[in-house]
């Protein structure tokens, strides 16, 4: 796999911090988390990981953690701004400050916060929700108040994936320098950055994207021809015909599937021209409403399957799931050889919930490192590693 002997040092954190570490595991890399120790984890995100226990408040256990890092060819830091100078283990440490070399100057120091590291919110406490506030996002998305898309924006699209991309982005400058680089990552940002299409569209006057308020453009449910429709079952359909072509389509084949109480004389019905009619979609909008109130979901499903009217159902999550053949959502995107079954073919890892106790590999880890049977009692004899978890059952 592309990141096959990769040594990632994932620092136990919330939501970013570990999906950046399972996009990096699901493709290879060697991933330790480090728990503190008798801690408890309901992190679900720990596929293809390991798990030490150190209490970095603990001498030995900060030293432990020096050695494992300056042997690392990646940490991620998930905490708040200071925390890891705090423990001794910043990146001058590892990467040198200009006047003294440091520990690895190969490694790559990725770090993940909520707000800009410079601001006046550099050291509040916030989540998810803050962060796509403040990124100007938030205010754009669709109902009578801003919706929040659970907390994908920030955590996992602004931050986990942006986290990733910086990592791989900076092992590809290594690859030709051979110098390692800090990854700052903050979560307002990123959300901007993911969301340039709908942030750009607001600066361009009249624009037929983002020109109005709220509710009101293609994309944020002012359309009726991109929204979503209940149906009689209290199921939901997805209609997404921006273009013409599309919109066509749709139209021809609703107008044949619903009752012709809906269509017949002294009705209202639509025609092609009103997609472009933004005075007739309110009225649109009522009759589609009606429409796919008159059956199922499973009878729209049919009705559109297998058609160019970009009209499909919303799933639950165990119905995606069985429909992916996988409950537990796959690695992606897939980085395979061309040629099925060729040299570079690699199978991908067993999907399955990463269940990951910590501490439970500490005694593994402190061997690979090299630690012999008399360091390892002292590191407990200190209280470097706490108690260790029993081993978890998969």
């Amino acid at each position: 796999m592309a990141l096959a002997g990769l040594k990632v040092i994932e620092f136990a954190g919330l939501a970013p911090g570990p999906f950046a570490g399972l996009v990096l595991a699901d493709n290879g890399a060697n991933v330790v988390r480090v728990d503190r120790p008798n801690s408890s984890s309901s992190d679900v995100l720990n596929r293809g990981k390991r798990s030490i226990a150190v209490d970095s408040k603990v001498p030995a256990g900060r030293e432990l953690l020096k050695k494992m890092i300056a042997s690392a060819d990646v940490v991620i830091d998930p905490f708040r701004p200071g925390v890891m100078e705090r423990m001794g283990l910043g990146p001058e440490v590892f990467l040198g400050d200009g006047h003294k070399a440091g520990l690895n100057e190969r490694l790559i120091y990725a770090r993940i916060v909520g707000f800009p590291r410079t601001g006046p919110h550099k050291d509040m406490a916030g989540h998810d929700i803050n962060y796509a506030a403040l990124s100007g996002v938030l205010s754009m998305l669709p109902g009578t108040k801003p919706t929040f898309p659970l907390n994908l924006l920030a955590d996992f699209a602004g931050g986990g994936m942006m986290c990733a991309l910086g990592i791989l982005l900076a092992l590809l400058e290594r690859g030709s320098s051979g110098k390692g680089q800090v990854v700052n990552t903050d979560m307002v940002a990123g959300s901007r950055y993911v969301s340039s299409f709908p942030l750009i569209h607001t600066l361009i006057p009249n624009s037929p994207m983002a020109g109005g308020p709220r509710g009101t453009n293609p994309l944020d449910g002012g359309a009726p021809f991109y929204n979503l429709y209940a149906c009689k079952d209290g199921g939901w359909m997805s209609v997404g015909c921006l273009e013409p072509q599309f919109f066509k389509a749709f139209l021809e084949l609703f107008l044949k599937s619903i009752p012709q109480d809906l269509t017949g004389p002294g009705c209202w019905k639509p025609t092609l021209a009103t997609q472009g009619n933004r005075a007739e979609w309110s009225k649109l909008s009522d009759f589609l409403e009606k429409g796919f109130l008159t059956n199922t979901r499973e009878y729209w499903t049919n009705v559109f399957h297998e058609t160019e009217a970009c009209t499909v159902p919303v799933l639950t999550p165990a119905e995606a799931g069985k429909a992916s053949k996988s409950l537990i959502p796959e690695a992606h995107p897939l980085v395979r050889s061309q040629i099925p079954g060729g040299p570079h073919q690699t199978p991908l890892p067993t999907m399955r919930p990463g269940i990951l106790l910590p501490g439970q590999d500490t005694d593994n880890i402190l061997r690979e490192y090299g630690l012999g049977e008399d360091e390892r009692r002292s590191l407990a004899e200190t209280g470097a590693l706490g108690k260790p978890s029993t081993k978890a059952k998969l």
